[in-house]
């Protein structure tokens, strides 16, 4: 029940969020890009220490000198809402490759709009993989790190998607760097799931996996046993309490 209460607590307070920062977007979507993108993590670190205050959700990194000085491309694993919040305050500023259905929520997707998202028509097939390819390339030269998840949704813990190979291939052609990513998010927050156990979620960045003259399968391949082998291997329970 206290788990309940507090994750209510925790929903209240993002929907007041949403609405808050909302009302704000057309004003604010005049300003240059890295005001925008100050603002949309300024309301994601918002909800992170709403997250911890209310439910006890706290995190730690381990890898983070691995990140490299140069914009890459990060593949990570997807298990939860969680990741596309903490990540704005982890990385660099990033741009994510969503499916564009995100765009047309009220709000929610108005901000969304502000960070310069590769939104992509996943029924295009083809045509959506090279939109992907010339927004990724094009966001990579002007500084931005990309962020895909290979899987293509959230998977529950201990559950492995197909990982696809849009974002090695990406990396390829744009000669950045891949930086794998683990982490086990979905334990306390599971896809889907309304309740937030508390706990410590770890996140761990991997050594960047250089591409240049590289066969992307190749890629994608370092990248997957890295991740899935980090989870496995490495990676400790993130809940303090039982279920």
């Amino acid at each position: 029940m206290l788990t309940f209460l507090r994750s209510l607590l925790f929903s209240i307070g993002m929907v007041v969020t949403i609405i808050a920062y909302g009302v704000l977007v057309p004003p604010v979507a005049l300003l240059p890009f890295p005001r925008r993108y100050a603002f949309t993590r300024h309301w994601a670190r918002t909800n992170l220490r709403w997250l911890e205050l209310t439910c006890g959700v706290r995190y730690r990194v381990i890898g983070h000198e691995n990140l490299p000085k140069r914009p890459a491309v990060v593949l990570s694993k997807h298990q939860s809402t969680w990741e596309t919040l903490a990540f704005q305050e982890i990385f660099p500023p990033l741009v994510w490759v969503m499916k564009r259905e995100l765009l047309w929520l009220p709000l929610f997707g108005w901000g969304l709009a502000l960070g310069r998202p590769i939104a992509i028509d996943r029924k295009a097939g083809r045509r959506a993989m090279e939109q992907m390819l010339s927004q990724g390339k094009q966001r990579l030269a002007d500084g931005l790190w990309v962020v895909i998840f290979p899987e293509g949704t959230r998977m529950p813990p201990g559950q492995r998607g197909r990982y696809r190979p849009g974002g090695a291939l990406l990396a390829v052609q744009a000669q950045v760097p891949v930086v794998p990513v683990a982490h086990n998010a979905g334990e306390l927050w599971g896809k889907r799931q309304f309740l937030k156990y508390p706990g410590t979620i770890t996140v761990a960045i991997g050594p960047p996996i250089e591409t240049s003259g590289r066969d992307p399968a190749a890629v994608l391949k370092q990248a997957e046993d890295w991740i899935e082998n980090t989870i496995s291997g490495t990676i400790t329970p993130a809940r303090s309490t039982p279920a």
